[in-house]
């Protein structure tokens, strides 16, 4: 039995360029995983009948069959491989759905390197990627523990500068989210529909070049075009971005397509007093709880 954690990922700067031929959207982001996020446990079965892989999950929310992408992952896996073990997966959930965090996806890879462990390492980095890949536009960020540049639709991801990922990792960020999720498709067809959002990749690549060749926080990184098409419907969402900036002057946007969003701790009341960053983070739950709005998720967490 091996037990793999499962990291949530946030966008600091999502630009999706425009829909391409095959239905996908291509993209430059900028994402770094978390140190919150799921476990997920993989035990090898007796050889016989039954199912070659199986799962459970503590949230009835989640389902546990064919749909899963653990179970879709492990499927790749055994085509990829040829192996026989029975595996059953146990997932411990805690990124929520329909988050924009990216928690579908980092179980699949998580199912990747557990079945892997399993077997000794039959897959070696290059055809692991490969795999993670055909199973979705987030996995292979998954497979780094660092910030990256993904591209394309997300399956090509290079890590960042050693002198720009050294702006993001370590930051406290607070995640907060709304009652209700967006779903992916939905959100990538209404930028679609709405035809006016998306950022042309000459301009993507330059305003992340600026930043990449500059000293400045992680603050002056952030951007997402997915947000006006998000915002249009779920007006929940600005007003809790405008009542953080309000309260406490912190940068705060959308992740990913959302519906979770996160706010960056400012270095000077976050990083080095950690009573000051407590008194901070204490206050923006207050507001947050108090809002008025839909029931309100949170979760404090580091880049890693």
């Amino acid at each position: 039995m091996v037990t793999v954690f499962s990291p949530a990922k946030i966008n600091l700067f999502l630009a999706v360029t425009g829909r391409r031929p095959d239905g996908f959207h291509d993209l430059v982001s900028v994402a770094a995983p978390l140190d919150f996020g799921d476990d997920l446990e993989a035990t090898v079965l007796p050889a016989g009948g039954g199912a070659q892989y199986t799962l459970a999950c503590d949230d009835p929310a989640v389902p546990t069959d064919g749909t899963n992408l653990i179970l879709k992952a492990a499927g790749a896996y055994a085509a990829a491989t040829g192996s026989q073990q029975r595996v059953h997966f146990r997932l411990t959930k805690r990124i929520p759905i329909g988050a924009g965090l990216g928690g579908g996806s980092s179980n699949a890879v998580a199912a990747l390197r557990a079945l892997n462990q399993l077997d000794g390492g039959l897959l070696e980095s290059t055809r692991m990627e490969q795999v993670a890949a055909g199973l979705g536009s987030d996995c292979v960020l998954f497979l780094h523990n660092a910030p990256v540049v993904m591209r394309g639709r997300g399956e090509r991801v290079a890590l960042l500068p050693v002198n720009a990922a050294r702006r993001i990792r370590g930051r406290r960020v607070l995640l907060f989210k709304p009652s209700f999720g967006i779903s992916t498709p939905w959100a990538y067809g209404r930028m679609a529909a709405r035809g006016t959002d998306y950022l042309p990749t000459e301009q993507a690549e330059s305003r992340l070049a600026g930043w990449l060749k500059g000293t400045g926080p992680a603050e002056e990184l952030l951007f997402n075009n997915m947000q006006p098409a998000a915002f249009e419907k779920y007006v929940a969402l600005p007003m809790l971005l405008a009542k953080l900036r309000a309260i406490a002057g912190v940068a705060a946007i959308m992740s990913g397509s959302g519906s979770a969003c996160f706010a960056l701790l400012p270095e000077e009341r976050g990083m080095g007093d950690g009573n000051a960053a407590t008194d901070l983070v204490a206050e923006l739950k207050r507001h947050l709880r108090s809002w008025g709005g839909p029931e309100i998720y949170l979760q404090e967490g580091r880049l890693s």
